[in-house]
């Protein structure tokens, strides 16, 4: 997967460059779709800054193996990121978690 084709996946879903962050919570991992998106005119990174931070996470998901799991997630989902509210997608990696997640 590369940055580019996670746009595609977020912009077919839900119409807009919603922001993507990866997170810890409780010893697990998850990709969270943010409510805030490159078109909006208080976006706070530059469009480079955030095809930047897409090719860095699509890295992430190559490396931990779980981007299937994240495209059918976004595909499948009937969540949509709003205000205050994330679309929270959990990564499933396996016996590498201990590699990313210090308890």
């Amino acid at each position: 997967m590369t940055g580019e084709l996670l746009h595609g996946l977020i912009i077919e879903k839900w119409g807009f460059s919603y922001d993507l962050q990866l997170r810890r919570f409780k010893g697990k991992i998850f990709l969270q779709v943010m409510w805030r998106y490159l078109e909006q005119v208080s976006f706070p990174m530059t469009e480079g800054e955030y095809f930047d931070n897409l090719e860095a996470i699509a890295t992430h998901l190559n490396e931990w193996g779980v981007t299937e799991s994240v495209a059918t997630h976004i595909q499948t989902t009937r969540q949509r990121p709003r205000q205050g509210k994330a679309v929270s997608i959990p990564l499933d990696l396996g016996d590498r978690i201990s590699e990313w997640v210090m308890s």
